[in-house]
């Protein structure tokens, strides 16, 4: 056994990890970084499509943007398709929920094993200590108060016995065995949680769906498909490079590329909608079948391989604690993939955690550290909240595309209103907004508590009136059409302009769906700010 002593270590050398370790470098290269990964070899993992705020953490923290372009692909949106109850309609006649262009802030679709790989690479030339191939254990968080010396955290990182190994190669581990001790320790372990179960931090979520997927080569191109008026319907914009989702009432399926002839196809469903024959090659590609339009893409395709988690959300009690301990990714908590938030998690994390331990190297006092720290974690933890609301009562509307446009309305103004244009003008660092936003946390979920309500209403009444697909042949909304303020975002505005577009954003909604479920002439006076988190609103 062997010591080691590091500034940071980083438990995890997967996404989270390797893009807080390269932040890590370039903002306080004076630091000592270690990273320490059970695994040896970069694999195919799912994650693979960004959206604007993990766009801009890669490019403008990170320095990756040409990086990206030049080994990746540029992502056209989000993009949705409708289909018929016997799920039998050409995919040319779905009606579709997307853009006719690149969208005006940038996003990727990745190969996750090439990333993750090439940043194993750069780190290392940049100096972070990389230990592949070991599992880590025997964690030992330091607690200890003021005026008690210099914190050390510890853990054991011993060598995994590769497959075929021999079993006398253990006594050869057990001497390779790393004891580390770190000032500051951070969890980017994924689901293994490593630090975050040992600290007892899981949270079990209500939001119960389940999800199966898989890569595959030899899928169609939709932009090959010869139908004038299809292709003219979005400016002849490649549908393929979009983050595809094929919507159903209680589950959805997703196409990405991911470059060198590889898709990323998957399944995501509410529990009742999923079974463990899809965890299964054969199962999978059977249940893919039976959707006309997907199945039409894979009709030349091989399956290359699939994997499924049977729940997929889960919430942490603390992301970071002023004891020098944080989580970041997967390993703190996880929503649900529809809008592709993942790697937007990743990033605010990230910032934060490279945000405190800069403070701390600045010499901010014990005091001052404890109030940032746990007014940062509050504010996470705010977020996971308002994220999960984002997908309540969601599954069940998903299939209707005119409910799902209206709530994706809803859903791109307010993030680029309010998360995005923090994010971007960083004002996500700053206490004083974060307090801010702290204090107005109860009336904000309030209100997406009564935006959920009225989108689940809607589902149960075109359900009963026989209308829930009506429109989900030969329709298309481009999906930023109603936002007309979208320049404001990069740079500082008032908070009284974020609550007019909030107002008017607010009002437009429920005004289309009185007028979804009423008839287009139905009078809707609107209602202040206040009034859509004290009342029902349809």
């Amino acid at each position: 056994m062997r010591d080691l002593n590091v500034d940071v270590a980083i438990i995890g050398g997967g996404l989270a990890g390797n893009l807080l370790a390269r932040h890590l470098r370039r903002a306080l290269p004076e630091l000592s970084v270690a990273v320490f990964d059970r695994t040896r070899e970069s694999s195919l993992k799912v994650g693979e499509s960004t959206v604007e705020i993990a766009s801009h953490y890669l490019g403008r923290r990170l320095g990756l943007s040409t990086y990206l372009y030049d080994q990746h692909l540029p992502k056209n949106g989000l993009r949705f398709f409708f289909d018929t109850p016997g799920r039998d309609a050409e995919l040319t006649a779905m009606s579709e929920l997307g853009s006719y262009s690149f969208p005006p802030l940038p996003a990727f679709q990745v190969d996750r094993a090439r990333l993750e790989a090439d940043l194993w690479a750069m780190n290392e030339e940049d100096g972070v200590d990389l230990h592949l191939g070991v599992r880590v254990d025997d964690v030992r968080i330091d607690d200890r108060g003021p005026g008690k010396g210099p914190r050390r955290h510890r853990f054991r990182a011993t060598p995994v016995r590769p497959r075929g190994a021999e079993e006398d190669d253990d006594a050869a581990a057990a001497d390779e065995t790393i004891e580390v001790r770190c000032r500051w320790l951070v969890d980017a372990s994924g689901r293994a949680s490593v630090l975050a179960r040992h600290l007892g931090l899981r949270k079990p979520s209500s939001h119960g769906v389940a999800s199966a997927w898989g890569r595959f080569c030899g899928v169609a191109d939709m932009d090959d498909i010869a139908e004038p008026a299809w292709n003219a319907r979005v400016r002849f914009t490649h549908r393929t490079l979009s983050t595809n989702h094929f919507c159903y009432p209680g589950y959805w399926i997703w196409f990405i590329p991911i470059g060198r002839g590889l898709t990323s196809v998957g399944v995501v469903a509410e529990h009742a909608n999923f079974t463990d024959a899809m965890r299964k090659p054969e199962g999978f590609q059977a249940f893919l079948r039976r959707h006309r339009a997907p199945a039409s893409l894979l009709r030349d395709a091989g399956l290359v391989d699939v994997m499924a988690f049977g729940q997929l959300a889960y919430g942490t009690k603390r992301f970071f604690s002023p004891d020098g301990w944080f989580l970041t990714g997967e390993s703190a908590a996880f929503t649900d993939p529809f809008y592709s938030p993942g790697t937007d998690f990743i990033a605010l994390e990230n910032d934060y955690i490279v945000d405190c331990i800069r403070r701390e190297v600045a010499g901010d006092s014990r005091e001052e550290l404890a109030e940032r720290v746990t007014t940062l974690d509050q504010y996470m933890r705010y977020r996971f909240k308002s994220s999960m609301l984002i997908y309540k009562h969601l599954y069940p509307i998903l299939g209707s595309y005119e409910i799902l446009s209206l709530k994706w309305a809803f859903d791109i103004a307010s993030y680029y209103n309010m998360w995005g244009h923090y994010y971007i003008t960083d004002q996500h660092l700053d206490l004083r907004t974060l307090r801010t936003e702290l204090r107005r946390q109860v009336p904000i979920l309030d209100g997406q508590e009564q935006f959920a309500a009225l989108f689940h209403k809607l589902g149960v009444e075109l359900s009963r009136q026989g209308n829930y697909y009506r429109s989900n042949l030969g329709e298309f909304t481009y999906g930023i059409e109603h936002i007309d303020w979208l320049s404001e975002i990069f740079t500082p505005r008032s908070k009284r302009r974020i609550m007019e577009v909030n107002v008017s954003l607010f009002n437009l909604v429920r005004e289309r769906a009185h007028r979804i479920l009423y008839g287009a002439d139905v009078a809707v006076p609107p209602l202040d700010l206040a009034a859509f988190s004290d009342m029902a609103l349809i």
